[in-house]
């Protein structure tokens, strides 16, 4: 008897044992996957494949173990030159537009706007780099396949198994070396046999690219971006056309063999390759030739080992910043395709939206670093040699939302290739506004490309002819300024631009006497028409609610910045009489909703996706709950594009996320959120408008940062529009203005616990649950509160 209890204690004790061991691995497992999407199968389409980027070379790796496809990105593959097209229109032009509009005739205004200042013949788009394709040509049985990528190393994997045999192939793009990485390995005895080629997509019937191998180890492919459009070329590369590029890619083995053929490389009996891409263009290196051969020089003598720790190590100095967990991390367990499809069945997965939060800033530090070109509409991603909507850098919204998130989840650096590039459109702009508008000062229309012109292009006025491209950028100038509180950005950069978009509005403004205020005019809505007089719809309007909502922005934030720098003079004094005597970009309408026109337009589109009148809600921050009267007109508003089929997909549903958080509307979020996942998001979590357009992910990762922190007040909202199914949680890093970061952790809905941390000195206000207190904040000293908003150290 006594021995029957001790062996049945002493299996006890192991089964106890085995189980808290296996709740450890499987809490190790769970862990290890948290940043982690996967899959069980290789992408059969572009929208599956998955996205690795150093901010200039991008590339999207499908996992095919038999014919494996990466598809290549350079940031400067884009037509044309610096020089091609300018302004055109002139004074004259405009007062005849504004002398038709002012009798009522919005038709011929609508035809002559485009007639007179549109080179509405001019499209370039942004170009792929072309493909690398690995080819095995034995037929292997594969089995126990898994595709994945994790975020925060910024590494994707494919591991598989043949006849019993390990495979992996491992894909990243360092920034510290600028290079793109490709290990492939086995532990077959006989090793991999395969073949490597690069190609590049024709050019409307045309080949525009040569291919060749440099040594036995390597392959080029030399071309131009062209984009012949049609037209027949005498030449395959017309001199002066386009950004020259060569893509090179080299070849590190251990065993077997290299041999170059055909402008091909054939590897046989290979156990490890390491594969590296170096891509240079012209715009970057007038020399780009020799630019590839410095850097595969200096990664020549690196082991694989040396590069991925070089890589992590730079990449993750941004990641590691901000942390996210909402919970449920027992469904990474679960492939990430069917983790979306079970979203779209109708079940919550709370971790696959922080995911997707984390996903959006992956993408960001991937397609935009210092010194490289901001993220276009694709990013950096774009298979396509006419992209749709040509990939290009629209000013409307979509530019800007890309970098909506930049300063929020504490990726300032990743916002300056957007200054950059708007340094640059300054000075197109202040050719637009001089040559075409006779004004001084600068000013940008709606779409723009990689040599920054600023000048109207477009066949119709509902997009073309909007004048505020660089009026909405001059917000991100103020708002690097106001995270960041570095004076001197502000006043050798952010005030100079702000003061020639707020000289061309001084300019542009028509003082009216019937209302005795300054008027904006010509204007239009962005991509939206009222019903005029005849009953047929309209573009161009003598007075619009958008444009009026960010000239008084410039204005804020002009004299705000003089004030700072202590500028007081015939400039700021005139900027603040217009900006009194302006007209009211918020004005509520007789049934209750913001006007989107100064008049009170009917719709023909009652549910157009753009939500332009609501502006200064977000991403400005004009509208707020101490506007008692706005803040509800606001609200009606969605109410009422929302009922008529607004905000459908992609960038427009992000959008409106954003806006329930200012609105303080935590189930409208929700909401929001879940019907982005359901309609919006394809397997490898790229947005879908459709097409694929990636700044409905970064205006998502906003949002979420909205939900979970303001400060646009004057003070720190903490959880001010929490989803209920987002009940326990944490965060960590996110960016609050005035340069400090702040952490949270809440259960059951409830703040918990606080951490702020400021780079100055300095005293701020905080509200959490109706209740504000002001603490006092030393540099690089971490406070704690509790969430009732109590010191905890």
């Amino acid at each position: 008897m006594k021995t029957n209890s001790y062996w049945y204690r002493l299996i006890l004790l192991l089964l106890i044992i085995l189980s808290v061991s296996c709740k450890e691995q499987g809490a190790k497992k769970i862990e290890q996957y948290s940043d982690v999407l996967w899959y069980e199968q290789p992408a059969k389409t572009w929208m599956q494949a998955l996205p690795v980027g150093n901010g200039r070379l991008g590339a999207m790796v499908f996992g095919d173990p038999q014919h494996e496809r990466i598809q290549l990105n350079e940031d400067s593959m884009w037509p044309g030159g610096p020089d091609w097209g300018d302004s055109q229109g002139s004074k004259e032009d405009l007062e005849l537009l504004r002398g038709l509009l002012k009798k009522g005739e919005a038709h011929e205004v609508d035809k002559l706007i485009v007639e007179r200042f549109s080179y509405k013949s001019v499209l370039r788009s942004h170009q792929t780099m072309g493909d690398l394709y690995i080819d095995f040509p034995k037929q292997k049985n594969v089995e126990n396949y898994k595709r994945s990528l994790s975020l925060d190393e910024a590494v994707a994997l494919v591991d598989y198994t043949a006849d019993g045999v390990a495979y992996s192939q491992k894909v990243f793009a360092s920034a510290a070396d600028d290079v793109l990485v490709i290990a492939l390995e086995t532990e077959a005895n006989e090793g991999m046999d395969f073949n490597l080629r690069l190609d590049r997509p024709e050019d409307n019937g045309h080949k525009t690219v040569m291919v060749s191998n440099p040594s036995e180890h390597e392959i080029s492919m030399k071309g131009m971006v062209t984009q012949y459009g049609g037209k027949k070329m005498n030449e395959p590369f017309p001199i002066d056309y386009g950004v020259k590029f060569e893509t090179r890619l080299k070849v590190k083995n251990s065993s077997g063999s290299v041999e170059a053929k055909d402008g091909m490389l054939v590897l046989k009996g290979v156990k490890k390759a390491i594969l590296i891409v170096a891509g240079s263009t012209s715009f970057y290196h007038e020399d780009y030739v020799t630019q590839n051969d410095n850097i595969l020089a200096k990664v020549d003598a690196k082991s694989l080992e040396a590069l991925l720790d070089g890589h992590k190590k730079e990449y993750k100095q941004y990641y590691d910043r901000v942390r996210l967990d909402l919970g449920d991390r027992a469904l990474d367990s679960i492939p990430t395709d069917k983790r979306l499809a079970r979203i779209k069945e109708g079940h919550d997965d709370t971790d696959l939206a922080a995911k997707l939060f984390k996903y959006g800033r992956y993408l960001l530090i991937s397609s935009s670093r210092p010194g490289t070109n901001p993220a276009n509409l694709q990013g950096i991603w774009n298979h396509h040699i006419q992209a749709p909507w040509n990939a290009d850098y629209h000013l409307n919204i979509n530019l800007q939302m890309n970098y909506w998130p930049a300063e929020l989840t504490n990726l300032s650096e990743m916002h300056e290739p957007l200054l950059d590039f708007s340094d640059r459109l300054l000075e197109r702009g202040k050719i637009t506004a001089k040559d075409q508008y006779g004004m001084d000062g600068a000013m940008m229309h709606h779409a723009t490309d990689l040599w920054a012109p600023a000048w109207m292009r477009a066949a119709r006025p509902y997009w073309g002819s909007w004048i505020h491209g660089g009026g909405w950028l001059a917000q991100h100038y103020w708002e690097h300024y106001s995270f960041t509180k570095d004076e001197a950005f502000l006043r050798e950069r952010a005030y100079p631009y702000m003061k020639a978009i707020a000289q061309f509005y001084t300019n542009w403004l028509v003082w009216d006497e019937d209302v005795k205020k300054w008027v904006s005019t010509p204007e239009t809505s962005p991509e939206n028409s009222y019903t005029a007089k005849d009953g047929k719809p309209a573009a161009i309007s003598y007075g619009a609610a958008m444009g009026h909502q960010i000239i008084n922005e410039v204005f804020d934030h002009v004299l705000k910045a003089a004030e700072v720098l202590n500028i007081d003079n015939d400039f700021t004094k005139e900027v603040k009489s217009k900006k009194d005597n302006l007209f009211p970009g918020v004005v509520v309408g007789k049934d209750g909703r913001i006007l989107e026109w100064n008049d009170d337009y009917d719709e023909p589109e009652k549910g157009h996706r753009h939500m332009s009148h609501l502006y200064a809600l977000h991403p400005s921050t004009q509208i707020t709950e101490a506007d008692t009267e706005a803040f509800k007109a606001a609200q009606k508003t969605i109410d009422f594009r929302l009922q008529h089929g607004g905000a459908g997909t992609g960038w427009s549903r992000a959008w409106m996320i954003n806006f329930n958080a200012r609105l303080l509307d935590p189930a409208a979020a929700e909401d929001n959120i879940r019907k982005f996942f359901q309609i919006s998001i394809a397997d490898n979590l790229f947005d879908e408008h459709p097409p694929f357009q990636i700044d409905g992910n970064f205006g998502y990762t906003a949002g979420v940062a909205e939900l979970l922190l303001q400060s646009h007040e004057g003070f720190l909202r903490l959880l001010p529009a929490l989803p209920s199914n987002w009940e326990t949680g944490n965060v960590s890093g996110l960016k609050a203005r005035g340069n400090v970061e702040v952490d949270m952790v809440w259960e059951a809905g409830v703040l918990k616990k606080v951490g702020l941390l400021s780079k100055g000195d300095q005293k701020v206000s905080i509200k959490y649950a109706g209740k504000t207190v002001d603490v006092d904040l030393h540099a690089n000293q971490k406070l704690w509160l509790d969430g009732v908003l109590n010191g905890v150290q």
